[in-house]
């Protein structure tokens, strides 16, 4: 194994794999009138786990500021697998599904942190801007490099089945 193998690309850690951001427990304030976590702080949840996930990718705060770059997301996908209640504690996982030199498309799972089972999945695909112009804009050589690094390591995990699913209703057959 080479020295930037074992230490990451360009001093950034060795890809873990998949990336486990901490871990919330669900608040009062994400409850709703169901007794359980209301569907906008599924995303509020994911969101917050993918500042993480996004930082030890390259994008670190030092990193915009210096290059004048941050990301938008473009879409996003959730999918609603089982209810979470009140102080149950989460855990996320999260990977690389792809990237190009100006998109970054990723998927997170939410998992009950004592229980185990998968509560939601979360597709994301988001874009490179620089904020000089606020347009989109290829990612530096450095940040491309360990998109690299962490691609080859997170090839060797199975793909959900949530990937590019397509929300819809069966067609009736005539």
């Amino acid at each position: 194994m080479s020295p930037s193998e074992s230490q990451g690309v360009a001093g950034m850690p060795a890809p873990e794999t998949p990336f486990v951001p901490p871990g919330v427990r669900v608040r009062p304030e994400w409850i709703d009138y169901n007794g359980h976590m209301n569907v906008g702080y599924y995303h509020v949840a994911f969101d917050d786990a993918s500042t993480p996930f996004f930082h030890w990718l390259g994008l670190s705060p030092e990193y915009r500021s210096h290059h004048q770059v941050t990301t938008f997301a473009l879409e996003t996908h959730l999918n609603f697998l089982r209810e979470v209640k009140l102080g149950e504690p989460l855990r996320f996982a999260a990977r690389l599904l792809s990237h190009d030199a100006k998109r970054i498309h990723f998927l997170m799972e939410m998992f009950h942190a004592e229980q185990g089972f998968l509560a939601a999945t979360y597709e994301s695909l988001s874009m490179h801007v620089d904020m000089r112009t606020r347009r989109t804009a290829p990612m530096g050589p450095q940040l491309l490099e360990r998109m690299e690094a962490v691609m080859r390591a997170h090839a060797v995990l199975p793909r959900p089945w949530q990937v590019g699913h397509v929300i819809g209703t069966p067609v009736p057959r005539s």
